[in-house]
Protein backbone atom coordinates (compact mmCIF):
# COMPACT_ATOMS: atom_id res chain seq x y z
CA UNK A 1 0.00 0.00 0.00
CA UNK A 2 1.06 3.69 -0.99
CA UNK A 3 1.94 6.32 2.54
CA UNK A 4 -1.47 7.71 1.46
CA UNK A 5 -3.47 4.55 1.74
CA UNK A 6 -1.63 3.51 5.51
CA UNK A 7 -2.51 7.35 6.67
CA UNK A 8 -5.93 6.36 5.39
CA UNK A 9 -6.66 2.81 7.02
CA UNK A 10 -4.86 4.61 10.00
CA UNK A 11 -7.36 7.44 10.18
CA UNK A 12 -10.37 4.95 9.93
CA UNK A 13 -9.10 2.90 12.69
CA UNK A 14 -7.95 6.02 14.63
CA UNK A 15 -12.15 7.09 14.65
CA UNK A 16 -12.87 3.75 15.81
CA UNK A 17 -10.68 3.73 18.73
CA UNK A 18 -13.00 5.54 20.58
CA UNK A 19 -15.78 3.44 23.02
CA UNK A 20 -18.65 6.25 22.85
CA UNK A 21 -18.16 6.54 19.27
CA UNK A 22 -18.17 1.80 19.54
CA UNK A 23 -21.44 2.76 20.78
CA UNK A 24 -22.87 5.10 18.97
CA UNK A 25 -22.55 2.83 16.41
CA UNK A 26 -24.25 0.25 18.03
CA UNK A 27 -26.82 2.26 18.88
CA UNK A 28 -27.61 3.77 15.17
CA UNK A 29 -27.22 0.11 13.94
CA UNK A 30 -31.19 -0.59 14.75
CA UNK A 31 -31.80 2.78 12.79
CA UNK A 32 -31.67 6.42 12.44
CA UNK A 33 -31.64 8.31 16.40
CA UNK A 34 -31.36 11.90 17.27
CA UNK A 35 -28.37 13.59 18.95
CA UNK A 36 -30.78 13.54 22.43
CA UNK A 37 -32.06 9.34 21.61
CA UNK A 38 -28.30 8.83 21.17
CA UNK A 39 -26.87 10.64 24.24
CA UNK A 40 -29.47 8.62 26.05
CA UNK A 41 -28.63 6.01 24.80
CA UNK A 42 -24.80 6.29 25.69
CA UNK A 43 -25.48 7.75 28.60
CA UNK A 44 -23.39 11.22 27.86
CA UNK A 45 -24.04 14.56 27.43
CA UNK A 46 -25.82 16.00 23.86
CA UNK A 47 -22.83 18.30 23.59
CA UNK A 48 -20.36 15.22 24.27
CA UNK A 49 -22.39 13.04 21.55
CA UNK A 50 -22.06 15.73 18.97
CA UNK A 51 -18.47 16.12 19.17
CA UNK A 52 -18.14 12.17 18.29
CA UNK A 53 -20.84 12.09 15.56
CA UNK A 54 -19.00 15.04 13.80
CA UNK A 55 -15.37 12.87 13.57
CA UNK A 56 -17.96 9.92 12.79
CA UNK A 57 -19.72 11.90 10.14
CA UNK A 58 -15.85 13.24 8.84
CA UNK A 59 -14.89 9.69 8.52
CA UNK A 60 -17.98 8.73 6.21
CA UNK A 61 -19.14 6.69 8.98
CA UNK A 62 -22.39 8.27 9.83
CA UNK A 63 -24.94 10.55 7.59
CA UNK A 64 -26.82 14.01 9.11
CA UNK A 65 -30.21 14.83 8.15
CA UNK A 66 -32.05 17.93 10.07
CA UNK A 67 -35.53 17.86 10.55
CA UNK A 68 -36.99 21.08 11.68
CA UNK A 69 -35.35 21.48 15.60
CA UNK A 70 -33.73 17.88 15.43
CA UNK A 71 -30.47 16.09 14.05
CA UNK A 72 -30.59 12.97 12.85
CA UNK A 73 -28.18 10.36 12.31
CA UNK A 74 -27.99 6.95 10.38
CA UNK A 75 -24.91 4.68 9.54
CA UNK A 76 -23.64 5.78 6.21
CA UNK A 77 -21.47 2.73 5.79
CA UNK A 78 -22.19 -0.48 7.16
CA UNK A 79 -19.01 -2.09 6.45
CA UNK A 80 -17.91 -0.66 9.70
CA UNK A 81 -20.27 -3.77 11.14
CA UNK A 82 -18.58 -6.09 8.97
CA UNK A 83 -14.97 -5.26 10.93
CA UNK A 84 -16.54 -5.10 14.23
CA UNK A 85 -17.71 -8.59 13.42
CA UNK A 86 -14.07 -9.70 12.42
CA UNK A 87 -12.63 -8.34 16.17
CA UNK A 88 -15.45 -9.46 18.28
CA UNK A 89 -14.89 -13.00 16.31
CA UNK A 90 -10.89 -12.70 16.91
CA UNK A 91 -11.65 -11.49 20.57
CA UNK A 92 -13.88 -14.41 21.23
CA UNK A 93 -11.83 -16.76 19.73
CA UNK A 94 -9.03 -15.30 21.94
CA UNK A 95 -10.97 -15.65 25.51
CA UNK A 96 -12.20 -19.29 24.59
CA UNK A 97 -8.79 -20.08 24.70
CA UNK A 98 -8.40 -18.73 27.12
CA UNK A 99 -11.09 -20.09 29.29
CA UNK A 100 -10.18 -23.54 28.10
CA UNK A 101 -6.95 -23.30 29.60
CA UNK A 102 -8.92 -23.35 32.80
CA UNK A 103 -11.15 -26.07 32.64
Amino acid sequence: MSDEAVNMVAARFKVLSESIRLRILQSLESGRLSVSDLADAVDTSQPNVSKHLKLLQDAGLVARRQEGNSVYYTIADESVFELCDVVCGSLKEKFEERSAVFN
